[in-house]
């Protein structure tokens, strides 16, 4: 069965739904997505690069995981499922820190163009990556990664250098 993404207006209001392969080219309409940041006990931050044969952003780094609630699914429905199928991994304490980030990004032609609100949650086992969705993985200190994103930007993806901008401002929950 084709994974659906919901198409939004610019007021996050549903106006209808989308094969998602399908619906992310060139000219991808707006649509819900979610991002979370995933952290350890010991603080660190797993930072995640895309698979390469990933339609969307194939090998770009970026947080520690994406993806898109289906027709009629809560987010933190969606993050659960998504983290537990791209790195069987199981949220504790999900936080919803930027609720209205909103983003558009290009790469090879390829546009993404999402709602995409900004979680972060802590896990208590290390991940067990998906190949189709997750090439490789890196724990890693928050501060180590803001020094690696300003030293190499282009590295990583938009949409997580603009929320890492945002998440500055609430950094202390990340902690």
């Amino acid at each position: 069965m084709e994974e659906l993404i919901v198409l939004v207006n610019d007021n996050n209001e549903e106006i209808g739904t989308a094969p998602k392969l399908a619906a992310h080219n060139a000219d991808t309409p707006l649509h819900r997505a979610f991002s979370v940041y995933i952290f350890n006990k010991k603080g660190e931050f797993l930072l995640t690069q895309r698979a390469l044969s990933k339609k969307v952003f194939p090998g770009v780094w970026t947080n520690s995981c994406c993806g898109h609630p289906g027709p009629g699914e809560k987010t933190e429905d969606a993050i659960k499922r998504r983290l537990k199928f791209e790195l069987e991994l199981e949220p504790k304490d999900l936080k919803i820190v930027l609720p209205h980030f909103r983003y558009r990004a290009e790469m090879d032609g390829i546009v993404e163009n999402e709602i995409c609100p900004v979680y972060i949650a802590t896990v208590t086992k290390n991940p067990k990556p998906n190949p189709q969705e997750v090439e490789r993985y890196e724990w890693i200190a928050w501060e180590e990664f803001l020094s690696r994103l300003k030293k190499n930007s282009k590295k990583y993806s938009k949409w997580c250098r603009e929320q890492v901008e945002e998440l500055s401002l609430v950094k202390e929950l990340i902690r």
